[in-house]
């Protein structure tokens, strides 16, 4: 090497020689598959997932199970022990019946097991579990669930006895839980395990979608009629099976517009510029409507239940690519009509909200936690259009002057007093001068 200005040249060293180690284990790592994010966290097959850690900083343990595991996310939890001896309970029951069509324990096994890669791809996380293992849970936690359904329905005998019936906390704890993102197995595998089991001159006539639905019906309090419509609906899991039951089946499409996302005031605001919010009813609560001035909501019962199930609901479309966002874009709509607990006690008054929840400020709390950190795109919104229109008409200065003179004159009986009398004093003031101006 030439020296420069005279120097003698020096040797330059390559730490990467003297690091070989550190070399070879960054290839190891370049070269390896992930070990928690799985591969296949990207694609549509894809449906069981962890909720992002943010959510989870603002909603708590709504995405976690509280008595019951369902799949390998919190499998073997301590806390959680309690049903795993009545999950095999289940099973035996399950075994003692279909033992007359010739089935054993090994065939439930087999059939999942031919499912098992199907399954895998369905988990945002590389699993730690063998096969064995990963297919005797699904077997286990999947003909526990379809045993409960049946005897929720009376298709099979329970024991009045039984504590998961004869204790009253257990069950609403199960219609949660079996409805958490973290706590799902694909519904494939319940189909297997239902046709399975179901036995010989079976009169009931029942899909396993009309079973999972009458079993959540306990809590959302739909039409008993309304149930046998939904008997070939299918989802990924129970979770999306249930909230695909509320999604109108003539959404209106998107349409592109031009209007920010800000521009649905609060219920306050929308008040003073005309705008009112009407019940109606409906299949679904998120068949929301504007039309000539009006909001049109369906009534939402608010309770423990509609909670966990909301937020689970726009976990599960935050995370999953291909779901449609409806549940998101209701969030955020109740996010934009309600900011203080006065909002809350307006829609409770209109009955557009029946509250078993909490104070007037812990709903306004819960609504506005259920739209942060959200994903919204408005150009794929459901609710696009109500969002333009309402937009336009708030912006109608002739709509809004009006409907505040009349908000501040005319809301209650004592604004109106106060302005009438303003105007008796106004008008005889009048006349008074008029009189004082002729008797001179």
């Amino acid at each position: 090497m030439a020296s420069v200005d005279g120097e003698e040249p020096h040797h330059v060293i390559n730490i990467w020689e003297v690091n070989k180690d550190r070399l070879n284990t960054m290839h190891q790592k370049i070269s390896a598959p992930p070990r928690l994010l799985s591969l296949a966290a990207g694609k549509s097959t894809c449906c069981i997932f962890r909720v992002p850690r943010s959510l989870v900083d603002i909603n708590g343990r709504s995405y976690q199970p509280h008595i019951v595991s369902i799949g390998p996310y919190h499998h073997g939890e301590p806390q959680l022990k309690m049903i795993e001896e009545h999950k095999w309970r289940f099973l035996g029951s399950i075994l003692d019946r279909i033992k007359v069509k010739g089935l054993t324990l090994e065939d439930l096994l087999k059939a999942v097991e031919s499912r098992e890669k199907e399954a895998r791809e369905c988990y945002s996380e590389n699993l730690d579990m063998g096969t064995d293992e990963f297919v005797e849970m699904l077997v286990l936690d999947g003909c526990f669930i379809i045993e409960l359904f049946r005897k929720v329905a009376n298709l099979v005998p329970s024991d009045p006895d039984d504590p998961i019936f004869s204790m009253a906390w257990i069950l609403p704890f199960f219609y949660r839980d079996f409805l958490r993102i973290e706590n799902q197995i694909p519904y494939f595998v319940l189909e297997v395990l239902f046709d399975l089991s179901k036995m010989p001159g079976d009169e009931s006539g029942r899909t396993l979608s009309q079973l999972v639905l009458e079993f959540f019906n306990n809590c959302i309090f739909r039409p008993d009629e309304d149930i046998p419509k939904f008997s070939q609906l299918r989802g990924r899991h129970l979770l999306d099976l249930v909230r695909t039951s509320f999604i109108p089946s003539e959404t209106e499409k998107p349409r592109k517009i031009q209007t920010p996302t800000y521009v649905i005031h609060c219920i306050s605001k929308l008040r003073r510029a005309g705008i009112k919010l009407n019940p109606v009813k409906a299949a679904s609560f998120l068949e929301v409507k504007f039309q000539h001035g009006v909001i049109e909501m369906p009534t939402i019962a608010v309770d423990d239940f509609m909670t966990s199930f909301l937020l689970n609901c726009v976990a599960y479309e935050q995370c999953h690519k291909s779901s449609s966002k409806h549940f998101t874009d209701y969030a955020t709509l109740l996010d934009y009509l309600v900011n203080t607990y006065k909002d809350v006690e307006y829609l409770s008054e209109r009955n557009i909200i029946e509250n078993f929840y909490g104070t007037e400020g812990e709903v306004a709390r819960f609504i506005n936690n259920m739209g942060k950190d959200t994903a919204f795109d408005i150009d794929q919104c459901y609710l696009s259009k109500l969002f333009s229109d309402v937009h336009h008409y708030y912006r109608s200065n002739w709509h809004v002057q009006w409907a505040g003179f009349k908000y501040t004159y005319f809301h209650t009986p004592w604004s109106f007093m106060s302005a009438f009398a303003a105007l008796i004093i106004l008008v005889l003031s009048f006349l008074q001068t008029i009189y004082t101006i002729l008797s001179k």
